[in-house]
């Protein structure tokens, strides 16, 4: 079979968002963009700050003035801009709590702000997946909760705040991954009970004008029983675009993670999401270099050549993703230039520890004085290992906002394997004078937490309990406190309960 002429390498690059290694584009990537490459998406190791970020997509757009540029800015426990230092703004399931749209709406667009301040083009947010399975690993917080009506309206307010400061929304993960025990970058969820309360969030999305939705690697056997729904026909095409009547981006979760590209290839997954009704191909979480983006380009001009895409399909694909360039690009033209300095260069906002302070349930399950704590406590973090949307590098946790307001505040942070009886009994000697803070994330999901707690909690009855996960449960502890996330903001608001300070 002869090689693809330049034309269709041209049109294949056109529909690729590939990540890159760096905080400035490298050669690669420069040369790819003015040959016709889509776009980028951004992670955590190509952001330093935010007037780096916005060196960097200038960088890219003086390559491709259209190029289109997204990340993975959800707030709460899934941030990039914020990775550093932790998110300044909860996520989505403590806005679930609160259940004031007008407050997600504004904190959406107090985010969209600052995304394009630094350029960004589409953020992948937000999560309008239902968490209807509490064992859900990969979802959790990061949807506004398990009702699908309260996940609607706030995904309506999330979408209508971040869209009118010129950054599109992405609705994902479609048709939704809150009712799944399997992680989609290891293996293939199914989704096999009802599904429509599921689509319940992704409807209203659609009718608030979302610019983009990103699929869920997901088995829907109602759909396809076969194929999982980023390279299923009858899941983009016949239920999103059909039925659902969605004309906006459709972009791929990304296509290295296992649930698709174990069977398939990269690039062979690649070229089926496009022949299925997906737009852009999203790649370079894990895989970030040019051969990974060759690979994506060539099979899926390859698919062309051997009948197995329609071209007019691969066009009409790269005709969206132009358009949501050229979407972007007129925003930002339309914003006046100091408005956007101002975004940059403004000291960070308030709301989002406001939201996080009126997230915050507190449960007293004694008379006792256990609040407020005026004394430096023993803080006892249980870490477990988390999925690879959350960079493991992101601040969380109570100890350190505690030890600004209670100075001499110890803390003892314990992973599964260091959550012995020994060093448990180490640590009650150690508090015996002193108040004892425990700090749990989804001590629902991990047995090892649930039985270091119950040794902490025999030997006191003064404990506060804070859990900044899931909270299944809030009869631990003398005191519990509930911040449904571990962002930045969620361990202050949580520490200034603890003093008396909120």
């Amino acid at each position: 079979m002869p090689k693809p002429g330049r034309d269709l390498l041209r049109l294949a690059d056109s529909v690729i968002l590939p990540g890159f290694v760096g905080t400035a584009p490298p050669d690669w990537l420069r040369r790819r963009l003015s040959a016709g490459l889509a776009g980028v998406v951004l992670f955590s190791r190509n952001i330093a700050g935010p007037a780096q970020v916005a060196e960097l997509t200038a960088a890219l757009r003086a390559e491709n003035p259209s190029a289109v540029v997204g990340v993975d800015e959800e707030s709460g426990e899934v941030t990039r801009l914020e990775v550093a230092k932790g998110s300044s703004r909860p996520g989505n399931y403590a806005l679930g709590v609160v259940d004031d749209v007008a407050l997600t709406e504004e904190l959406a667009r107090d985010l969209g702000r600052d995304l394009a301040a630094a350029g960004i083009t589409i953020d992948f947010a937000p999560s309008a997946d239902v968490n209807s399975n509490p064992g859900n690993p990969v979802i959790g917080l990061r949807a506004f909760g398990a009702d699908p009506e309260l996940v609607a309206r706030h995904t309506r307010a999330f979408v209508r705040g971040m869209q009118t400061t010129g950054v599109a929304a992405c609705a994902k993960h479609f048709p939704g991954h809150g009712d799944t025990t399997v992680d989609s970058h290891h293996g293939v969820p199914v989704v096999a009970g009802e599904i429509e309360k599921h689509l319940r969030p992704f409807r209203a999305a659609i009718e608030e004008g979302v610019l983009s939705v990103m699929t869920g690697h997901l088995l829907v056997p109602r759909y396809d029983p076969a194929t999982p729904a980023t390279l299923s026909p009858h899941v983009l095409t016949a239920l999103l675009r059909d039925e659902l009547g969605f004309e906006g981006v459709i972009i791929t979760d990304g296509i290295e993670m296992a649930a698709v590209s174990g069977a398939y290839g990269v690039g062979g997954a690649s070229a089926m999401a496009i022949a299925a009704g997906a737009d852009a191909i999203c790649v370079g979480g894990e895989r970030s270099d040019e051969a990974t983006a060759v690979e994506v380009r060539d099979a899926i001009a390859r698919a062309v050549m051997e009948g197995r895409l329609p071209e007019e399909r691969l066009a009409d694909a790269a005709r969206r993703v132009t358009g949501l360039g050229a979407w972007s690009a007129a925003a930002r033209a339309a914003r006046p230039r100091a408005a956007a300095e101002g975004d940059l260069a403004r000291v960070e906002g308030e709301i989002g520890l406001i939201a996080a302070r009126r997230a915050v349930r507190v449960t007293r399950r004694t008379a006792a004085a256990v609040l407020p704590i005026t004394m430096a406590p023993q803080v006892v973090e249980f870490a477990p290992e988390m999925n690879l949307a959350i960079d493991k590098g992101t601040p969380w946790g109570v100890g350190e906002p505690l030890s600004k307001l209670l100075p001499g505040t110890t803390v003892t942070r314990l992973v599964a394997e260091e959550s012995r009886a020994a060093v448990l009994e180490d640590l009650l000697k150690a508090a015996a004078d002193r108040p004892l803070v425990i700090v749990a994330r989804d001590a629902h999901r991990y047995p090892w937490q649930s039985e270091a707690i119950g040794h902490l909690l025999s030997a006191r009855g003064d404990v506060v309990v804070v859990e900044m996960g899931l909270p299944e449960r809030s009869d631990l502890g003398a005191v519990h406190i509930a911040t449904y996330g571990s962002a930045r903001v969620c361990g202050q608001a949580a520490a200034e309960v603890i003093t008396g300070t909120l």
